[in-house]
């Protein structure tokens, strides 16, 4: 198998987001993308899409450019990237429009293609994962680590994703998303 491409794109992941620490979690931040490249690999072994889940984070949280990622690895990574990245809301402060913010990137994903929602689901599973084992340490303590502190706004959140994700409900990666979903949140009637 060759990996070359996947080997670039974890190389380059850790250097973009070398010293930066998981939010809360007390460990290297790179820890993130490796478990989202994990969990991309249950539902494909295409390269390409291996390396935007290494690369999901570069553009939102480092100063790596998108015009950066199309050069070094062409424009279908740098367009997975673009596609799974937070969305600025025009004329909107970033904290305080954390809802429209999420809305927009959930309206955006439901029209996604199946290969980005394969890269967003290695992403908000690997955060789901993050909160469901702090929610069984912490209970609702775990939400005071975020911005936005309100449970409901992150079950409104993960359900709206788990909606627009839905086209991958036949993977073991989806079904797990929504297990835990249903466990950090209450199962839904």
């Amino acid at each position: 198998m060759n990996t070359k491409l996947l080997d670039l794109a974890i190389v380059f992941a850790v250097r973009a987001h070398s010293g930066a620490e998981r939010r809360g979690k007390g460990f290297p931040y790179i820890v993130h993308p490796m478990e989202a490249v994990s969990i991309v690999s249950t539902m494909t072994s295409d390269q390409e899409l291996l390396a935007a889940a290494a690369l999901h984070d570069v553009l939102e949280d480092t100063r790596v450019t998108e015009e950066e990622l199309s050069v070094v690895f062409g424009e279908r990574i740098a367009d997975l990237v673009v596609a799974e990245s937070d969305i600025v809301v025009e004329n909107c402060n970033y904290w305080e429009n954390w809802h429209l913010r999420k809305q927009a990137a959930i309206d955006k994903l439901a029209k996604a293609s199946r290969e980005v929602k394969m890269v967003a689901l290695g992403d908000k599973l690997s955060n789901m994962r993050a909160i469901a084992r702090d929610y069984a340490l912490q209970g609702d303590n775990v939400w005071q680590i975020f911005h936005v502190r309100d449970k409901a706004e992150h079950e409104w959140h993960y359900r709206g994703l788990a909606d627009s994700l839905r086209e991958l409900e036949d993977t073991f990666a989806f079904q797990e998303f929504q297990r835990l979903i249903d466990e950090v949140f209450g199962k839904r009637d």
